[in-house]
């Protein structure tokens, strides 16, 4: 059981917050490994995100999510992070249900996305939520680091 309460706020890729976090994220992902982030950080420019989630926890953000859509169908997941002084608490499955949920609604009905094998906290909340390793789509492809997966929504 949580002893805080944890809020999922929907917002936008200008959300100051988010913005913030994702700050933190790049250093995580540049301290985690630093060649493969300088590889995969051209394809998440935040620009190119309308849907985010921010969570909060007594007002203070502690993570984010977003999607953005792939094609007709997919949505893609991005920039999904929890600071590391909130982790294990169940924010990133939180924000994960968030994220399908407003997918839903959007109508697609397949999410997709790329994590590394550098973030084992990532690989499990993802195969703890339903997705499924796929081999690694568009620009991961040959990116020998780099873990695909999938689920249908």
């Amino acid at each position: 059981m949580d002893i805080f309460e944890i809020e999922i706020k929907r917002t936008n890729s200008g959300n100051e917050d988010f913005r913030k976090l994702v700050v933190e994220l790049e250093k995580h992902l540049t301290f985690a490994d630093e060649k493969a982030h300088s590889e995969c950080k051209q394809y998440n420019k935040l620009e190119t995100i309308k849907y985010v989630v921010v969570a909060y926890i007594e007002g203070k953000a502690i993570g984010c999510g977003a999607i953005r859509k792939y094609d007709s169908d997919t949505i893609e997941v991005k920039r999904m992070f929890v600071s590391i002084d909130a982790r294990g608490q169940g924010v990133g499955t939180k924000m994960l249900l968030e994220l399908e949920a407003w997918a839903i609604e959007l109508g697609f009905k397949k999410s997709i996305l790329e994590t590394g094998n550098m973030l084992p906290e990532a690989v499990r909340l993802y195969k703890k939520s339903n997705y499924i390793q796929i081999p690694n789509y568009g620009q991961y492809e040959g990116m020998e680091k780099s873990i695909c997966f999938a689920k249908k929504l």
